[in-house]
């Protein structure tokens, strides 16, 4: 369990409350428009109604004392400066803050963000593969040039195991898991033998990636 600080209650900043409490950590969030505060008060029992580019309040929530600091604020850039500046200052263990531009992300590193996020770009690029190819089920981008995908598994792979295929050696992609249905077998050995309607976890190059998926 971490305890967490989140400043900017917009859609990202309250699905992000709520999945992160959901998974069981301590949230505590903060907004300067009472209404929305006020909105999210039954769901989030610590939470302040604060403008956190005043530097007595950064000061006053003890910013050193959470584990990870979010900064989710809307259009307003220059409030993202600040408040980030402000948590480096008062020395927030963790912070991450959202961006739209590279610009942006660039300063926001430079005045002591520890990781920047692109929710647009990021939703964006995720979609674009997805849709890219009818036989991408899902895609997780890494750092590099590797990433995760979920794939259709080829139709002449039905009935053969994975050491028959010898599929690392033939399509240089690692599989991870195989789903079938609604289970996932996380620990597939060479003795696995693929089954109808079966799909791959796998990490690879997208180049690789997308030349097996184009077989189906």
């Amino acid at each position: 369990m971490k305890s967490v600080l989140i400043i900017g209650m917009g859609r990202m900043g309250r699905h992000l409350a709520h999945k992160m409490m959901q998974l069981g950590n301590d949230v505590m969030i903060a907004d300067k428009n009472p209404a929305i505060i006020e909105s999210l008060s039954d769901r989030f029992t610590d939470s302040s109604i604060c403008d956190c580019t005043n530097e007595a309040v950064i000061r006053s929530l003890g910013v050193d004392n959470f584990d990870i600091c979010f900064v989710t604020i809307g259009e307003d850039f220059q409030a993202s400066l600040v408040v980030t500046s402000l948590l480096k200052k008062y020395g927030a263990r963790q912070i991450i803050a959202k961006t739209n531009q590279d610009i942006q992300s660039d300063l926001l590193h430079i005045i002591g963000a520890d990781e920047v996020v692109y929710p647009e770009v990021e939703v964006a690029e995720k979609l674009a593969v997805r849709y890219n190819s009818d036989n991408v089920f899902d895609y997780i981008p890494m750092p590099g040039q590797y990433a995760i995908y979920e794939i259709a598994i080829l139709p002449q792979w039905i009935g053969k195991t994975l050491a028959e295929l010898d599929i690392r050696r033939r399509y240089q992609i690692n599989i991870i898991a195989v789903k079938s249905g609604d289970d996932t077998n996380i620990n597939v050995g060479a003795d696995y033998r693929f089954c109808e309607n079966d799909h791959i976890v796998v990490i690879g190059k997208s180049d690789e990636v997308f030349r097996l998926a184009a077989k189906v």
